[in-house]
């Protein structure tokens, strides 16, 4: 995998998503909070769309409450623990799909080349390196539309000799499943199953067109139909608006995913989106406080692109909402070293723990 990866591309470029609707006064702001708090903790119920769309509207100033309701309501609907995640691209490159964000499709000349399937002794001594980090879960990712049978089969080889050996929750991203597929994954031990919305329905041809946003859901209604957790990531900073970051909540609350990674676009050269502007970091945690305003009870991941967007504030989204991430090396990208991030977690006082259930 590293012989792919790239670098972390630092830029001073960022800016905020488009937003033409008047901000709230800070006094509206205030009791919109303050109702958030009621509805959340007291009343302990989901906000309505509208309720969201008034959070959304908060100004600048009144981020760092918004991040701090969000840190109470993780805390009170999902505990203190923080889990833990290593994840490896044991299949890179080639993919077929036209993801506009991902330097790993065929369809865009990108520093990125395709690479076999790993060796079994690759990817254990990978879980190996996960698991004495403290992890409960790992995950393997393939750069695939969806899995062939011997991919399949490779995949439901690996399993049990990971779990035997580290002990450690297996998850899987293979793209698109058949139902065979799913009720195979299932039943050989697969505890989730990655497949990311990205982004909102009515964005989704804008970023990719091989395939479509129901072919996504329809896996994800797959996954759970079989009792694997669902796994289902989000991707901003890709040109959508603030009406469509709301939208893809509501869809995510349609699918009710046991996790939801966030991650922010990191430009990646060659693809349609490499010239694109990094989210800014407030902007970034407005946005994780509303995912966890917007569904209180989901495994909110760091994810990819955290780095160069939040860069010295990623402690702050530890306090505004997340209880989970992603440590050590993304798919094609660096990510800091995951001693950083314990040292984080420690100075949080944060518990490593599992979340979700354990098959």
């Amino acid at each position: 995998m590293s012989d792919t990866m790239q670098p972390v591309s630092i830029t001073p470029r960022s800016t905020v998503v488009a937003d033409e609707r008047d901000p709230l006064s800070a006094d509206e702001a205030r009791r919109a909070i303050r109702a958030a708090e009621v509805a959340l903790l007291d009343e302990r119920r989901q906000l309505t769309a509208d309720e969201l769309d008034v959070l959304s509207r908060v100004p600048d100033d009144s981020v760092p409450s918004l991040a701090a309701l969000a840190h109470d309501v993780r805390l009170a609907w999902c505990g203190p623990e923080v889990e833990v995640e290593g994840i490896l691209s044991v299949k890179t490159g080639g993919c077929p799909e036209d993801c506009h964000f991902c330097s790993q499709s065929a369809s865009f000349e990108t520093p990125v080349k395709a690479t076999p399937f790993l060796d079994t002794d690759e990817v254990l001594a990978a879980a190996r390196e996960t698991a004495a980090l403290g992890a409960s879960e790992f995950c393997i990712v393939l750069a695939v539309k969806g899995p062939d049978e011997k991919t399949l089969n490779r995949i439901l080889d690996l399993v049990p000799i990971i779990r035997e050996d580290t002990g450690l929750n297996l998850a899987v991203s293979a793209g698109i499943l058949t139902d065979d597929q799913a009720r195979r994954l299932a039943e050989g031990g697969v505890h989730r199953y990655n497949h990311n919305l990205e982004t909102a329905e009515s964005y989704f041809h804008r970023v990719v067109t091989t395939h479509t946003h129901a072919e996504r859901v329809e896996t994800c209604e797959l996954v759970r139909k079989y009792g694997m957790e669902l796994c289902c990531g989000v991707l901003l900073g890709m040109g959508e608006s603030v009406e469509q970051r709301l939208e893809l909540i509501g869809q995510l609350r349609a699918l009710e995913p046991s996790e939801v990674p966030v991650n922010f676009l990191n430009p990646r050269p060659g693809t349609p989106l490499a010239d694109a502007p990094v989210v800014g970091a407030l902007e970034a945690i407005r946005w994780i406080a509303l995912f966890r305003l917007g569904l209180p009870s989901v495994i909110l991941r760091y994810a990819g692109g955290r780095e160069i967007t939040l860069r010295e504030l990623q402690v702050m989204g530890m306090t505004s909402g997340i209880n989970a991430l992603i440590v050590g090396n993304y798919l094609t990208t660096l990510g800091r070293s995951p001693d950083e991030d314990l040292q984080m977690l420690a100075d949080l006082k944060m518990p490593i723990g599992v979340l979700g259930k354990v098959i």
